[in-house]
């Protein structure tokens, strides 16, 4: 359950910092909103999931994968370029990421 709502907090920050670029420095109404719905609820669910997980291993994982789900979507939505460095330094952060939840898992 801790590592679901840590997913949950990824997705929700994910989904603030989306709004952001949205929000056209916070001159747009809803996708202002947006943002602070999204990092609120983010911030709670890995409040939560901070009571079971590692507070380095979960702050890791949470700022890596949002850091590269962002950079991805930033790719797809926004028609960012995607260049070779670019996408070796997102494959290194999911790797990072994935290291780190089984470094968590065989300690605790």
């Amino acid at each position: 359950m801790p590592w679901f709502l840590l997913a949950l907090a990824i997705v929700a920050e994910v989904i603030g910092t989306v709004a952001l670029k949205f929000s056209l420095g916070f001159t747009v109404f809803m996708p202002s909103l947006i943002v602070a719905a999204g990092y609120g609820v983010s911030i709670w669910f890995l409040a939560l999931a901070l009571k079971v997980i590692n507070l380095g291993t979960a702050y890791a994982i949470w700022a890596g994968a949002g850091t590269a789900l962002v950079a991805l979507t930033g790719v797809i939505l926004f028609k960012e370029p995607m260049t070779i460095l670019k996408a070796a330094c997102v494959g290194f952060i999911i790797l990072g990421v994935f290291g780190l939840h089984f470094a968590e898992a065989k300690t605790g």
